[in-house]
């Protein structure tokens, strides 16, 4: 490949939803678009796998098959306290279940197909704009050394990453709290449950869904703070015997389940503090802009969303109808009108889980006042896009 051939419209960072979905809407309007991402498809990553029907639609025009693929479609949610406690209610909407190990796959295939230059097991080390163009240097083992270039580049690497800690972006600085300082851990599992429902079963300072995806397997899937594992001697074994059991919900599921790998997915120091939705004109899109609480079960449309709003600001800035600094701007003004919202109100309802006394209340509350519960879950969603 030559140096010429190594200059793109569009350059995204990260092939999670938001870089893929991103990546096939600019590739089908005739953007030459690159994507780097540093795993290789397919691949587990740790997520609850859990869709809202917002997003069926746009997934569709895609050109992801779902109305062929026979997955469960999910109208129930289980609430559970740390004392087993059991609230339940219909989502307003409701959801999907599909693994990313599948569903990115999927995507990453459409992706090649329409066009998009996809680089697997490519880290991306560093960004440098000037000028108006991004140079993209020391990427993984590429036979350029660095010689990519962009007019855009799109940030979508997830929930931390090298470039975070090189930029020393505002969250990356913040020491450790109780909004950034959590280890997630997650699990397919073969186990009897209700194919309709998604279960959050609460215990102390965390929280586990559970819900069916394709091929009748279970994604399940947890929360917690880092100080709870350290408790259990960075046992995630001990923490799940120690911790978690206390929820007999949970006991029931841990001793009773197939287990499908040999060992769990996990991630730390995941951070739901607030970040900026433009670093060093990058454009931040998916779990790189913000984290909204996952017991509020909208990360992946939130991260779609962005990718469609991202798109429209790109398509604007290359058809010369708007200038880099409004690009910028609008793009900004666009997540928060959708997002800043829902990720101020699953802050607030975070608030009512970690300790096991307030988290109980909290659901006793809504078996007293179920009707208070719809409301709540629409401040957290949105509409079809």
């Amino acid at each position: 490949m030559s140096i010429e051939n190594s200059r793109y419209d569009l350059a995204i960072i990260g092939g999670g939803l938001a870089g893929l979905a991103l990546s096939i809407q600019a590739a089908k309007a005739g953007y030459k678009t690159v994507l780097f991402e540093k795993e290789q498809y397919p691949f587990h990553r740790v997520c609850g796998e859990y869709i809202s029907l917002e997003s069926w639609d746009f997934l569709e025009r895609l050109g992801l098959p779902l109305s062929q693929m026979n997955l469960p479609i999910i109208k129930t949610l289980q609430v559970t306290a740390p004392n087993g406690k059991l609230f339940q209610t219909k989502l307003p909407l409701g959801g999907f279940g599909i693994s990313r190990y599948t569903l990115d796959n999927e995507l990453a295939k459409i992706a090649k197909a329409v066009g998009v230059t996809v680089l697997e097991n490519t880290k991306v080390n560093d960004v440098q704009y000037n000028n108006g163009v991004f140079k993209i240097s020391e990427v993984g083992s590429s036979p350029l050394g660095g010689g990519w270039e962009g007019a855009i580049v799109c940030g979508s690497f997830g929930k931390r990453s090298n470039l975070d800690v090189k930029w020393n972006r505002s969250f990356i600085q913040q020491k450790p709290n109780k909004l950034n300082n959590y280890i997630g851990v997650k699990y397919h599992i073969k186990t009897q449950h209700p194919p309709d429902v998604i279960a959050l079963h609460n215990f102390e300072n965390g929280y586990c869904g559970i819900s069916q995806i394709e091929d009748g397997k279970y994604c399940l899937c947890y929360l917690t703070t880092a100080e709870n594992l350290k408790r259990s001697n960075n046992s995630i074994e001990q923490l799940q015997q120690t911790i978690l059991y206390k929820n007999p919900h949970l006991k029931k599921i841990f001793t009773h389940a197939e287990f499908l790998y040999e060992a769990p997915v996990t991630i730390s120091q995941i951070s739901f503090d607030n970040k900026a939705q433009l670093e060093n004109h990058v454009l931040m899109l998916g779990d790189a802009a913000g984290m909204i609480k996952p017991l509020c079960g909208n990360g992946m449309s939130m991260a779609l969303h962005s990718s469609k709003l991202a798109f429209e600001c790109v398509d604007a800035f290359l058809q010369n109808n708007s200038g880099r600094a409004a690009m910028e701007q609008r793009y900004v003004q666009l997540w928060n009108q959708q997002f800043a919202h829902r990720l101020r109100t699953g802050r607030m309802i975070q608030r009512f889980f970690g300790k096991s006394s307030i988290t109980n209340l909290f659901i006793q509350s809504f078996r007293t006042f179920p009707f208070l519960a719809s409301p709540l879950i629409q401040q957290t969603h949105g509409k079809p896009f």
